[in-house]
């Protein structure tokens, strides 16, 4: 069975390919290319993949007793591209579920 804390790595994973595709994939053919259907496809899965990210962010903080600060910037690194890879490195790599 998986761990909430590996769970969280994974969706974490998900949301930062999803974001990434949606911004410099989707965004770009939809003005570029005169094409919406990209965003309307990739857009939901983000979306579902981004609330999964927050959830899972608040859970496990409170099981690995991160501070405000480290919540914070956990949280906040689903708005930045490539936030969550760094997440994943910095917070998430080294620790054992």
């Amino acid at each position: 069975m998986i761990s909430l804390f590996n769970g969280f790595r994974v969706i974490a994973f998900l949301e930062g390919v999803s974001y990434i595709l949606l911004l410099f994939l989707a965004v770009p053919i939809k003005y570029f290319g005169d094409d919406p259907s990209y965003v309307k496809l990739l857009g939901m899965p983000h979306g579902l993949l981004f609330m999964a990210y927050i959830v899972l962010a608040i859970m496990v903080g409170k099981e690995l007793k991160w501070n405000t600060k480290t919540l914070l910037i956990v949280l906040v690194a689903s708005l930045i591209p490539f936030g969550t890879f760094y997440i994943d490195n910095k917070y998430l790599k080294n620790r054992t579920s």
